[in-house]
Parts: structure tokens; C-alpha cells; sequence
């Protein structure tokens, strides 16, 4: 008898195959809670990151100097702002990072025409 043949053998007993059933369940199961549980909290420090670079950019004088810059920090801010109140953390969470990088170029283009 070959080793294939022994495997298939005890792979096809009842209990073998009700426990390979569980176990690959359990597996998907440990993986859809590992993946949803990434993000089911609010990005707090993401959103209070980008509404600081924000203000640092204003007040570098970005309105004036950066103002598409600033304009899309904003926007980027205001999506993540209506996806944190729907509980969409993913999104809340990478519109707040761009942002804050918008928010970082506005301050770069602002403090570069001086």
C-alpha cells in the first residue's frame, strides 16, 4: 500500500472528514474576525492629525499661497469627517491620511513662495 492510497484511506473516514470540515470552518471563521477586527475602531488620531496639519497650513498662509493644496486637504477631510459618521473606518481612516498629506503640501507650497 503507497502512501497516497493510505492517505486517501483515512481521509475518507467519517470522523476525519467531519474534523477537516470544523477545522478548515474554524480557519475562515479566524480569518473573517482577524480581518473585519482591523478596523472597528475610529481613526481618532488620524482625523485629529490631518485637522492640525490643516491649521498649520492656514496659518502658514496657505489659503492664499497653496490654495489647491489646502482646498484638497479639506475635501479629503470632509470625506473622511461623513465616512467616520457612517462607521466606515477604512475609508475614514485613509481619506484623514491624505488629508494630512494634502494638508503637509499646502505648508510645503506656502512656506516655498516666500
Amino acid at each position: 500500500m503507497t502512501i497516497r492510497t493510505t492517505i486517501r484511506i483515512i481521509v475518507q473516514h467519517p470522523e476525519i472528514k467531519t474534523f477537516i470540515k470544523r477545522l478548515t470552518q474554524a480557519a475562515l471563521v479566524a480569518v473573517v474576525l482577524a480581518t473585519s477586527a482591523c478596523e472597528t475602531a475610529p481613526p481618532v488620531q488620524e482625523m485629529s492629525d490631518a485637522r492640525q496639519a490643516i491649521a498649520v497650513a492656514k496659518e502658514a498662509g496657505a489659503a492664499q499661497k497653496a490654495a489647491f493644496h489646502l482646498k484638497a486637504a479639506e475635501d479629503y477631510l470632509e470625506s473622511a469627517e461623513k465616512a467616520l459618521n457612517e462607521h466606515e473606518y477604512k475609508e475614514a481612516k485613509y481619506d484623514a491620511k491624505q488629508a494630512k498629506a494634502k494638508a503637509l503640501d499646502a505648508l510645503k507650497a506656502s512656506e516655498d513662495s516666500d
